[in-house]
């Protein structure tokens, strides 16, 4: 099993002066947190809130649901081993990422169609985020639009973009202006998407895409009343960033016509390095699981990397992410931050995921329960969780800091290491 407890971090056993006092949860947070203390509680009261479609499709992956599962079995292995006499008060959780202070290293992902799980979801996420001074990374298949989300969350929002290669990528290129007019300062390419695969439980549930509301899912929706009221509020969910591009077709058959001629497949390497060239900003590449690629990546300059397997939604035969994250950071650590992705359910599992190499872990999941079990309230609640989690994980570990993570002596059963990639090209 290879060692993965990084070298270049000292124990933090000394006695340091505690953490000045910050202001307390409110009565709501109180509230919330005795009523849904962990993400599962989220995902419990969401099943029996929501739509069954909407469930399906937030709640499912690929296949058997495997690579979930696996995801979730991965990081609960983790073990770390605390230090005890050093901590007398919760730490703070705040950190640096691409030279911007943020509150704890815990982000929200780039969801697709967050709309279909709960209409008007990426306002109330861009919200949250900026209220809480997280990152939030919205999906360019999102309802609103860049210079929207961008208003809402201006010092939080990131933008992720998938391949759009034709006439010499000028769709993805004016969304990347688009994204730099607007202030907008970190850009995610997804690269781990290059076909599209079969998620049964969505389409055993109905859904269709681009999304609307056929009989069927009209009397799946009429016995969700939450899900119901937020659709009256933000309308059926359009891939409205698009719009400009459709020559004014705005019907769903012209914009599935328009998503099937457009867009397709994942960067390729020579692709990144274009878009390198155009975005000035710290660009991070979504999709990494082996080290040579993740190697590649930063050769392009690539300033970070989000290890993932798409949350297993993509083929459920994948590493769990946290098990190829030790070989990842031993490669890259320290050229580009690195961010984890998939699986992550707690401040536990963000403790876990920096103690292993990451700078950060990001959740997708944890949030879309959040709204199914309370709607626009629900975004916060989950980061509220993750932080005190976080705090609460830290202090037990003998941590005063993020940074002091990558000191604890971690046992990882599932780790991959580099020599496990010595004979590949």
């Amino acid at each position: 099993m290879p060692d993965t407890t990084p070298s270049s971090y000292q124990p933090a056993l000394d006695s340091r002066p505690a953490p000045a006092a910050t202001a307390g949860p409110t009565p709501e947070q109180l509230t919330l947190r005795r009523r849904f203390p962990t993400s599962l509680d989220l995902r419990a009261r969401a099943r029996r809130r929501l739509p069954k479609f909407s469930f399906e499709y937030l709640d499912g992956g690929a296949g058997a649901d495997t690579g979930i599962n696996r995801n979730w079995a991965s990081l609960d292995a983790v073990e770390m081993m605390p230090r005890y006499g050093n901590v007398v008060a919760p730490p703070p959780t705040d950190i640096e990422l691409f030279g911007r202070s943020y509150s704890a290293p815990v982000g929200i992902s780039p969801i697709g169609g967050p709309g279909t799980a709960f209409p008007g979801a990426e306002t109330y996420l861009a919200r949250a985020a900026q209220a809480a001074r997280v990152p939030y990374t919205l999906g360019v298949l999102s309802a609103i639009t860049i210079e929207e989300a961008a208003e809402l969350a201006p010092d939080v929002i990131w933008l992720q973009l998938y391949r759009f290669a034709r006439n010499e990528h000028k769709i993805g290129l004016d969304l990347v202006r688009r994204a730099e007019a607007a202030g907008i300062r970190t850009l995610m390419l997804t690269c781990d998407t290059p076909v599209r695969t079969t998620r049964p439980r969505e389409t055993k549930s109905g859904i269709v895409n681009p999304f609307r509301l056929t009989n069927r899912l009209r009397l799946d929706a009429m016995t969700s009343l939450p899900w119901m009221m937020s659709l009256m509020r933000n309308g059926i969910p359009r891939f409205v960033n698009l719009r400009p591009y459709m020559d004014g077709g705005q019907s769903l058959a012209e914009a599935a016509a328009f998503m099937r001629r457009e867009q397709g497949g994942a960067f390729t390497w020579d692709e990144i390095a274009r878009y390198r060239d155009h975005w000035k900003g710290p660009l991070v590449l979504k999709g990494v699981l082996h080290p040579a690629d993740a190697e590649r990546a930063v050769s392009l300059g690539v300033d970070g990397l989000v290890v993932t397997n798409h949350g297993g939604r993509q083929i459920d035969a994948l590493p769990a992410s946290i098990d190829s994250l030790p070989a990842i950071a031993a490669q890259v650590g320290g050229r580009a931050s690195i961010i984890l992705d998939s699986g992550v359910r707690s401040g536990v599992d963000v403790a876990r995921a920096v103690a292993l190499g990451a700078d950060a872990a990001f959740a997708g999941k944890a949030f879309l329960w959040s709204l199914g079990a309370l709607g626009s309230r629900g975004p916060a609640h989950m980061i509220d969780l993750f932080k005190q989690d976080l705090s609460a994980t830290l202090g037990q570990l003998g941590c005063h800091t993020v940074a002091d993570l990558r000191s604890v002596k971690v046992r990882h059963p599932g780790a991959y290491g580099l020599d496990d990639f010595a004979d590949d090209p």
